[in-house]
């Protein structure tokens, strides 16, 4: 199947310090492709995957687990480990669950983790049903362009395949399992005012997480895909002080050397 326009891949060619970017559930990489080109304009080596299963359309998604999608974000990391000296890892939403598992298996050979609106729990009150309901319902209504930005659409399913979201609740409280061994930097910034992922879900991530360094920021004026809202360019901003006080000097380097 053909890739939604905008929903590509994208991978830049920086300096030694290396930023993964992970989308979220039904979505794509068009959601964070601003913050992707941002990151690439200072310099850093970017790499933003497309999830199996994702870009396309829902039905693909049934053919999928969150076993597929670990799994090419794995593959990323490890891509940028053996390219950089330095390697952060960003996400949004489910983005921000295989970030979290990504820096639990990895350890310090992630300098530090960026989540934004991360989910945590399935909380749709029908959850429980997933193991039987996938069965005999294929899909229910979308999640995706939860923006309060005028004009701003997110390339992503109108449809939730019912298969990939019991999958996506067993990811979920596999991750949430393995969050004490979270023990890098952390920046979490949250929307207030979200659809999608209620702010609950950063609140137990921050008490179950191990890291000493954490800062967390509130988005007043955005919903759930911050990254195309209100708030973006904060975001996008204070992810990059936040590599630049992680990565002191490699950073500096690199801007200096793009013209940046």
């Amino acid at each position: 199947m053909p890739v939604l326009p905008g929903a590509e891949p994208f991978r830049h060619e920086g300096g030694e310090v290396g930023v993964l970017l992970c989308h979220g559930f039904t979505g794509s990489p068009q959601s964070l492709r601003p913050w992707a080109e941002y990151l690439a304009d200072q310099g850093l080596t970017v790499s933003l995957p497309l999830l199996p299963g994702h870009g396309t359309r829902w039905q693909d998604m049934q053919l999928t687990g969150w076993q597929d999608w670990y799994a090419e974000v794995d593959r990323a990391l490890r891509e940028l480990l053996d390219r950089c000296s330095r390697v952060f890892v960003f996400g949004l939403s489910m983005g921000g669950a295989l970030t979290l598992r990504l820096a639990a298996k990895h350890g310090d050979a992630i300098s530090g983790i960026v989540l934004v609106n991360p989910a945590n729990k399935v909380h749709d009150p029908l959850a429980f049903a997933l193991p039987v309901a996938k069965h005999f319902v294929r899909s229910t209504p979308g999640i995706a362009s939860d923006i309060a930005k005028p004009g701003a659409v997110e390339v992503g399913y109108d449809r939730v395949p019912t298969r990939a979201a019991h999958s996506l609740r067993e990811f979920l409280r596999l991750v949430d399992g393995e969050l004490p061994q979270v023990t890098q930097p952390v920046l979490l910034l949250h929307s207030p005012q979200d659809h999608v992922v209620p702010p609950v879900d950063s609140a137990r991530i921050l008490s179950r997480i191990s890291s000493t360094d954490v800062t967390e920021t509130i988005l007043e004026q955005s919903y759930h895909v911050a990254t195309l809202d209100h708030d973006a360019e904060r975001i996008f901003e204070d992810s990059y002080a936040f590599v630049g006080r992680l990565a002191q000097g490699v950073v500096g380097r690199e801007g200096a050397a793009s013209g940046g």
